[in-house]
């Protein structure tokens, strides 16, 4: 295995790892964003206000995502475990 695998692996983990984290992100980022403009148009400076509906829509996003999630997932580990064979090389 030459340090140009060991670059391309480390790559496509992140890339993968980053695909797959995208959805909750996003979803709680969203979000935080409307809770807090409605905190700031509303002057409701409830700090418990923000946690449960980011929970809830993580949550969502993350059953919704799951099986797109799991899909890339597995089309990053399966071929990489079918060749562990060759990495130790």
């Amino acid at each position: 295995m030459t340090i140009d695998d060991v670059l391309f692996l480390g790559r496509d983990a992140m890339l993968v790892t980053l695909l797959v984290s995208a959805p909750m992100l996003l979803s709680g980022l969203v979000v935080g964003l409307l809770i807090s403009v409605f905190q700031s148009v509303t002057q409701i400076q409830e700090i418990t206000l923000t946690f449960v509906p980011k929970i809830l829509v993580v949550f969502g996003a993350f059953v919704l995502f799951l099986p797109w999630m799991s899909d890339t997932l597995l089309g990053f580990v399966v071929p990489l475990l079918q060749n562990v064979h060759t990495l130790a090389r």
